[in-house]
């Protein structure tokens, strides 16, 4: 199975600072980043791997000091403590959809194709892109645009879906682009259309939600001087790792002790990395990756 080289693959790596201990890599996805961080894992380290796709599970690695979860990383603490694992020395998470989704036409994640209006990361969930543009009220329409994809002019968008839809339900990813192309300049639909695509995808997958979670049990789980290793692809994921890795929120509220002094669940390690030129080339996709960093105190 297809998957593209894993964004930043040196560089998280580097940052994880493996030894011996137990590893999570809470995106396995093609694997990339998990057989990177084994190689550099010493002969009693554990490293335990979560992915929701089924597919992504077609790539498990054997080998006695690996094992891969297939649920969702926001049950990151639940599925650790199953396995009898209360604390860990390092997580990684790539986030966002692999390029394995996006090249499977499919599982409707990519405008490229005229396929059902799918998305789902879990193929066992019950919602799919297709309810939502058939069947959300117009407010809620708008939210999941608005909140999801930062689509400006929500409202106006969220009106003409629902206008397409009284005429005939829609079924594939060409009906909603052609929606949406009816209405926007030429030279902004692709912008536009990978907004909206976004905006329905991270209400499919509930992926802002996982993300806080993920973040709040990843604060319980890592020993102290423990590494939190993440790469996020857009503004929305980036604000919430910036804010938590900054505050232990998402709000951006700054705790402080009686003296004034703040009070910080973090370390914030090196500056944040972005892709080479060179890696840009070879992989596209990854252009917009931020990486950051940070240390439990």
């Amino acid at each position: 199975m297809h998957y593209h080289r894993a964004a930043l693959l040196r560089e998280a790596t580097d940052s994880l600072k493996v030894q011996g201990g137990v590893y999570v890599d809470a995106t396995f996805g093609g694997g990339g980043h998990s057989r990177e961080i084994l190689k550099r894992m010493g002969p009693s380290g554990k490293l335990i791997a979560f992915d929701v796709d089924k597919d992504a599970c077609e790539n498990r690695i054997y080998d006695k000091r690996f094992c891969l979860v297939n649920k969702n990383f926001m049950t990151i603490k639940e599925s650790l403590e199953d396995l009898k694992i209360a604390v860990v020395d390092g997580i990684l998470a790539d986030l966002g959809v692999s390029s394995h989704q996006f090249d499977t036409p499919l599982r409707g994640f990519s405008m490229r194709f005229d396929a059902p209006l799918d998305m789902r990361m879990d193929s066992t969930s019950v919602i799919t892109a297709k309810q939502v543009v058939n069947t959300y009220a117009e407010k809620s329409l708008v939210s999941v645009l608005r909140n999801n994809g930062e689509v400006r002019r929500a409202k106006f968008f969220a009106q003409k879906i629902m206008e397409a839809v009284k005429n005939r339900q829609m079924e594939t990813t060409g009906d909603l682009k052609r929606t949406i192309e009816k209405h926007v300049p030429h030279r902004i639909a692709n912008k536009v259309l990978a907004q909206v695509f976004q905006a329905l995808r991270i209400e499919v997958n509930g992926e802002l939600k996982s993300l806080e979670k993920l973040l709040t049990q990843s604060l319980q789980l890592l020993r102290k001087g423990g590494r939190l290793v993440l790469i996020s692809y857009h503004s929305l994921e980036d604000r919430l790792v910036k804010h938590f890795l900054r505050d232990g929120n998402f709000e951006g509220i700054q705790n402080k002790d009686f003296y004034g002094n703040r009070i910080v669940p973090f370390k914030k390690v090196g500056r944040l990395v972005t892709p080479t030129l060179q890696e840009i080339k070879e992989n596209p996709r990854v252009r917009s990756a931020k990486l950051r960093v940070a240390e439990k105190l």
